[in-house]
């Protein structure tokens, strides 16, 4: 095999953005990575299957690595004084294991509305910031993130917030504190479910997209290999 295809990965990693631009006349003048490399395609397509899977039934509420749970409950660094207390005994009775189920399943409908709204914030990603991005096995979904996360919590309250009043969840927390009243101490309010649910499906989403941008690199010539190869790297 031709030694500058065996070394074509090595290559695309090493480059910096002046180095792109040379080896690709106008590229310097592209104003964002949509189309260079693939990136854009590549960390599209983890963004749709990531929020495809967890937009399925019981996506979030099955794995316990992203399972959502109420503010304070479940949360040993706030687990303390007598509102750790009230937290403990209220998971202990099983007082609010519906709401939190209701929480998980808000969660994967807002994901399933989400891919615009992914799609859009990838498309402002930078040409200057490829060197870092090729660099990572998620270098994409973590510049993602710090780029673009408060403006996608932005995006996605609005999403949960329907979610949540569709699913019911405000009518249980009204009843759960119309039974026991204590739980007002709990500091649960339907602005905090919002939050809660926004602030964790985020971090579950983003979990999700670099797993899928993890396994697209690994098969480069199922994510981007065509561009690659036309390219000549």
């Amino acid at each position: 095999m031709p030694c500058h295809h065996r070394n074509r990965r090595q290559v695309i990693t090493g480059m910096g953005a002046g180095a792109l631009a040379l080896a690709m006349p106008g590229m310097a003048q592209a104003q964002n990575i949509g189309g260079l490399l693939g990136l854009g395609d590549l960390l599209g397509q983890a963004s749709d299957n990531a929020l495809d899977r967890l937009a399925q039934p019981g996506a979030f509420y099955d794995d316990e690595d992203i399972r959502i749970g109420l503010p304070l409950v479940g949360n040993s660094s706030r687990r303390t004084g007598l509102l750790g207390r009230l937290a403990g005994a209220a998971g202990e009775m099983g007082v609010l294991d519906g709401l939190t189920r209701t929480l998980n399943d808000a969660a994967g409908i807002a994901a399933g509305e989400a891919k615009p709204i992914f799609r859009a914030a990838i498309d402002n990603l930078q040409l200057s910031d490829v060197p870092g991005i090729m660099r990572e096995d998620t270098g994409a979904t973590n510049y993602l993130r710090r780029s673009s996360n408060d403006h996608l919590h932005a995006r996605l309250m609005p999403l949960v917030d329907g979610a949540l009043s569709q699913l019911g969840a405000y009518r249980t927390l009204e009843r759960l504190e119309g039974d026991h009243s204590w739980l007002a101490a709990l500091g649960i309010s339907r602005d905090g479910l919002n939050r809660t649910v926004t602030d964790q499906g985020l971090d579950g989403i983003f979990r999700y997209i670099g797993n899928e941008e993890r396994d697209l690199r690994a098969n480069p010539l199922d994510a981007a290999g065509g561009l690659l190869n036309g390219l000549g790297l």
